[in-house]
């Protein structure tokens, strides 16, 4: 099991790719942010400067993680509430997962 969420983004949503699309693991949890491009800053001499996309990050089977980011197979949200009370329903689903 992976453990995702919106907070999950860049290096994070491409092993958690890879993890599923290889090894077949499940991800649990919120979809993640879909931050699976590389850019680069490119200054001007009047001081002014471009932002470029010169990359895509994909998994393994060719899905593209900046376009939607990734899917969780088992949806859990993580509420105010349950954060208030010190609860994780995520990891308590993936824990009961895990010992099936």
């Amino acid at each position: 099991m992976v453990l995702v969420n919106g907070g999950s983004a860049s290096a994070s949503e491409i092993m958690a790719g890879a993890l599923r699309d290889i090894k077949g693991i499940k991800l649990v949890g919120e979809k993640t942010f879909g931050k699976g491009s590389v850019q680069e800053m490119e200054t001007f001499s009047d001081d002014s400067s471009l932002k470029i996309t010169v990359a895509k990050w994909l998994t393994p089977s060719g899905t593209s993680i900046a376009d939607e980011g990734l899917k969780p197979d088992v949806k859990i949200e993580l509420t105010e509430d349950n954060y208030s009370n010190g609860e994780d329903p995520q990891l308590d689903k993936a824990i009961e997962l895990l010992n099936q």
